[in-house]
């Protein structure tokens, strides 16, 4: 039963607690600090040297794809797009406030003055860490509330935190694109919340869990702003230069290759050879997935169509066969199918990540070449790829029990009755939590819209205003029946 207090009180105090928070210890670094005309001068640097117009488009992209790219993905379902959509907003919006202050306490606090000094990079790792909570959510769509999407975020990005630290600075593994820090341990924690919360009742929602042919549509705008952006997702952090430049170009082959073999295997297993929409709107984007952890090492444009070709088997082959044994042996209700898009190739790419970096050698990469790949400086410096390796499976290993065992033992403060959670007959539907219109009134007009979107995208030459279709249904005076077209809109300006 919704308790519409709940809401209200935690957005609101909570909001609040960022902004103390915020007012105690965030301040700008000295790339964005008014001071920065005195120390480029300092230094003998130009503004155009500037952190910001070296990060500031892969996090124009980075942010297209959490707010507008994970949002559209999660509006599959025939009446739970506002959900979907609102509350992937929700989350984002209240979970980059709390990574900026988690990641700082870890990564960015001048320990000379207390503060966290924040800048473009560190909004990029605040995006990356919503991601993590963004696919947990996609356990859980249609089956929980917004306070427990909340407490999910809060208690996610707390993890988050805590093992990207431990993977990336006391192992010292490297994972610029996330397989491990981000989506292993996003989706294992999405999964084990998903088994705490198991409903066995949940057949009751049974005729809302299905998808439409509009709805689809949109999720697949949602895939489709994924697919383009995921190269700068994977390359955003990386280093300067061609660790960066060869990120973008192991993610773009690995997506290529994706698709073609999603698009195989789901002819293959349906009938009369025809593709689920549900594959192509998911399993296509798993090579950009297990990209993440070998994106800036040297794992050849072969190697890269090789990794994707086996992501789109694996990932669609999981759709078909083992999502359903999950829900009836396993308990485990995965509404989007993370464990098919995120878990399974979020452990590949560790695995990749691993048996690449411990093949590494002075031939391929050249000594500077490592030094630079690896981080090999400081206390590392005497490292070597094999060890590498080690440490690379390691940090795999720390993924999966933060995400296992973090997720237990949140799924089991989600499990308290005092969240306004829905009930089994309720769930995948907008209604519990959101006014929708009436659909009587539409369904009585003689001409109606039934779904317009526009989206646009800014880039330095031009604004690309992106729209999808409109589909008209027209309802005849004489004898009721309905017809159906589409007018087609696509504005470039």
């Amino acid at each position: 039963m919704l308790r519409p207090l709940n809401l209200p009180a935690v957005c609101v105090v909570w909001q609040t607690a960022m902004i103390i928070l915020f007012g105690v210890f965030i301040r700008y670094d000295h790339e964005s600090d008014a001071h920065w005309v005195e120390h480029r001068k300092h230094l003998n640097l130009t503004d155009i040297e500037n952190d910001f117009y070296f990060r500031y488009p892969s996090f124009q992209d980075v942010h297209v794809m959490i707010f507008v790219g994970f949002g559209f993905l999660m509006t599959f379902l025939k009446r739970y797009s506002f959900g979907g959509v609102g509350f992937n907003f929700l989350i984002a919006a209240f979970g980059i406030q709390w990574a900026l202050l988690m990641q700082g306490w870890f990564h960015s606090l001048d320990y000379t003055d207390g503060k966290i000094k924040i800048g473009i990079e560190n909004l990029i790792n605040a995006d990356f860490c919503v991601a993590g909570c963004l696919i947990a959510y996609g356990a859980l769509l249609g089956k929980v509330s917004p306070v427990q999407l909340m407490v999910l975020t809060l208690f996610g990005i707390t993890l988050f935190a805590v093992e990207e630290f431990i993977i990336l600075s006391l192992i010292h593994a490297r994972d610029a694109g996330g397989s491990m820090v981000i989506h292993t341990f996003g989706a294992y924690y999405g999964l084990s919340i998903s088994w705490m919360l198991y409903r066995p009742n949940l057949h009751q929602s049974s005729r809302l869990q299905g998808s439409v042919y509009h709805s689809d549509v949109f999720a697949m705008i949602g895939t489709l702003f994924l697919w383009m952006f995921w190269p700068s997702f994977n390359s955003a952090i990386c280093d300067h230069g061609d660790g960066q430049h060869r990120a973008a170009i192991n993610t773009y082959l690995c997506l290529a290759s994706t698709v073609l073999t999603t698009v195989a295997i789901s002819s293959l297993f349906q009938k009369h050879g025809k593709l689920d929409m549900v594959h192509i709107q998911n399993s296509t984007l798993a090579g950009g997935v297990a990209a993440g952890t070998a994106a800036e090492f040297m794992l050849m444009p072969y190697g890269c169509l090789i990794v994707g070709f086996c992501c789109g088997v694996i990932s669609t082959l999981g759709y078909i066969f083992l999502t359903p044994f999950m829900e009836k042996r396993l308990k485990i209700q995965d509404t989007c199918g993370i464990h098919n898009l995120h878990a399974m190739p979020g452990v590949i790419g560790g695995i990749v990540g691993a048996v690449t970096a411990a093949s590494a050698s002075v031939e391929v990469y050249g000594h500077e070449g490592l030094v630079n790949t690896f981080d090999f400086e400081g206390k590392f410096k005497d490292m070597v790829p094999t060890t590498q390796g080690g440490h690379q499976a390691a940090g795999l290993c720390v993924a999966l029990c933060f995400g296992i065992g973090g997720g237990i033992i949140v799924g089991a403060i989600l499990r308290l009755p005092i969240w306004g959670d829905p009930a089994d007959d309720d769930c995948f539907d907008d209604e519990t939590y959101w006014e929708v219109p009436e659909e009587e009134e539409e369904v009585s007009s003689s001409f109606i819209c039934l779904g317009f979107v526009l989206f646009s995208y800014q880039t330095n030459d031009a604004v690309i205003a992106f729209c999808c279709s409109r589909l008209y249904c027209i309802q005849s005076p004489l004898d009721g029946s309905t017809a159906q077209f589409w007018d087609y809109s696509h504005i470039l300006m």
